[in-house]
């Protein structure tokens, strides 16, 4: 299951998984575009199955991880991709976007994997890959809410594989750098030759590349990794 998977990151990381063989949920509040990507699944031989979730409400999340156990009897992997952004200095922020922001990326996040773990502890077998950011590792002006969710993920990760190891369950994070999306498409190239000054490789990283992280954590090659961090930022970052 992959949630956020109707465009960006989480689209490429669903067709990703798809193509390593996997049977994939596709979450998100877009109906129609996933499917759009269930489409594109099915064409190459996949198995896809949509269903409608808004991360902000925990019903919501319990009715839609419900459905998809229904339909593929368990789920065995789950990607915390879905993410929303409530800009604004800390000074003008809005108490109502800083809760719509952390309740979404990382709220909606813990109830997801909540829901998923008891039927992973029967089997003895689980795999789950948040994705965070750079911005959670480095802070960002501007983006308090966005950053301090992207940094909850990462303690959680941690918190949770130590929880969850003895049952075979590896718990990862992803932490994209500026990647090439809808939103950074929309950047005049002035903006994006500012900004890849700051990366050591020189240029804007790819949703497959995120894709690629995600999948290798999802696979049993990554089985005796869990509760680590795999930076795809071109080096903008380092620990």
């Amino acid at each position: 299951m992959v949630t956020g998977a109707s465009r960006g990151i989480g689209r490429v990381c669903a067709l990703e998984l798809a193509k390593a063989g996997c049977r994939v949920a596709l979450a998100a509040r877009q109906v129609e575009k996933l499917e759009e990507v269930a489409a594109e699944i099915r064409a190459a031989g996949g198995e896809a199955f949509v269903v409608a979730i808004d991360l902000a409400s925990h019903e919501s999340i319990k009715e839609a991880i419900a459905k998809v156990a229904k339909e593929f009897g368990r789920i065995d992997i789950l990607v915390n991709n879905a993410g929303v952004t409530k800009d604004n200095l800390a000074l003008r922020l809005k108490p109502d976007d800083w809760n719509l922001v952390l309740q979404t990326n990382l709220s909606g996040a813990f109830f997801c994997i909540q829901q998923v773990i008891s039927p992973m502890m029967r089997e003895r077998w689980g795999r789950i890959v948040n994705i965070s950011s750079v911005v959670g590792q480095a802070g960002n002006p501007g983006q308090a809410n966005y950053v301090a969710s992207k940094a909850g993920l990462l303690g959680l990760t941690k918190s949770l594989a130590q929880e969850l190891a003895s049952r075979n369950i590896t718990v990862n994070a992803v932490a994209p750098g500026f990647i090439e999306t809808d939103m950074t498409n929309a950047l005049k190239d002035e903006q994006k030759a500012r900004i890849t000054q700051g990366i050591p490789m020189g240029r804007i990283g790819t949703a497959a590349e995120v894709a690629a992280a995600v999948r290798f954590l999802a696979s049993e090659e990554a089985s005796y990794i869990t509760g680590n961090v795999i930076d795809v930022n071109g080096g903008m970052y380092m620990r």
